[in-house]
């Protein structure tokens, strides 16, 4: 199958100070794929997503997003690639003096010209796309956990991004609330064909969305598993991989 590639990563090496958290890790996420960034705690999953979204610089390689390296553009070439890319973030980062609809309407406001009328529209459509209509008055204490994430969801796409990344999307939710949460995830990638880059730890969300994962390591700082996350979880002869798929206590491999 002849895929496209909208983000390569090549080589990538990550460090704080002197510290090496990642070192010459290469991999591709495919034009309209769920890929998922697995690992233990101390593995790098953070500082990946950093280096992904242009916030920290590699020590060397290279990050390629939609064709440009952003690892040595320009900021103001930053910029303008990141206008591709929309981010969930953990605890949703509402702003709480500000209603569920100005949220939204954030970066449409900075990045446009749009009349007024047009951005109420836009929003208005963002929030119907994540079951939000009626709410755009609410601010975000008047609402639940599950429903900061869809607005957030709903910013992150203000501006029809070709890669929406998240960053622990079930973080903090019940179990209910996440399911319908990763429904929504995957109906979104299939009837918009987003691209999509989950940051997660949460296995009943990765075997439900992801159709292909990379798991980080500590000890290798590098990349131990790539593929299907159920082909792992049943294949694999990594004793990490196979217990972390299986849920398996350090002394059962």
């Amino acid at each position: 199958m002849n895929r496209k590639a909208v983000i390569q990563v090549r080589n990538l090496v990550a460090r704080y100070g002197d510290d090496i958290i990642l070192d010459r890790i290469s991999f591709d996420v495919y034009e309209g794929e769920i890929f998922a960034v697995l690992g233990g705690s101390g593995s790098g999953k953070s500082t990946l997503l950093r280096h992904l979204l242009g916030l920290d610089r590699p020590a060397a390689g290279e990050v390629i997003i939609d064709g440009d390296d952003i690892s040595s553009s320009s900021e103001d070439a930053l910029q303008q690639t990141l206008r591709k890319v929309g981010v969930l973030y953990q605890s949703a980062a509402l702003f709480g003096s500000m209603t569920v609809a100005e949220n939204v309407a954030l970066p449409i406001l900075a990045y446009t010209d749009l009349p007024a009328e047009s951005v109420e529209n836009l929003v208005k459509m963002k929030l119907n796309l994540v079951h939000l209509d009626g709410y755009q008055n609410h601010l975000p204490s008047k609402i639940s956990g599950g429903m900061k994430k869809r607005a957030g969801l709903a910013r992150a796409m203000a501006l029809n991004p070709k890669i929406l990344f998240f960053d622990e999307p079930s973080a903090g939710l019940d179990p209910i609330t996440s399911a319908e949460l990763d429904n929504l995830i995957i109906h979104l990638n299939q009837s918009l064909g987003t691209t999509m880059v989950i940051i997660t730890h949460e296995l009943e969300s990765i075997f439900a969305v992801a159709h292909r994962v990379i798991m980080l390591h500590k000890s290798t700082r590098g990349i131990i598993a790539d593929g299907d996350p159920i082909y792992l979880r049943d294949q694999s002869r990594n004793p990490f991989v196979k217990q972390f798929f299986n849920r398996l206590p350090a002394d059962i491999t």
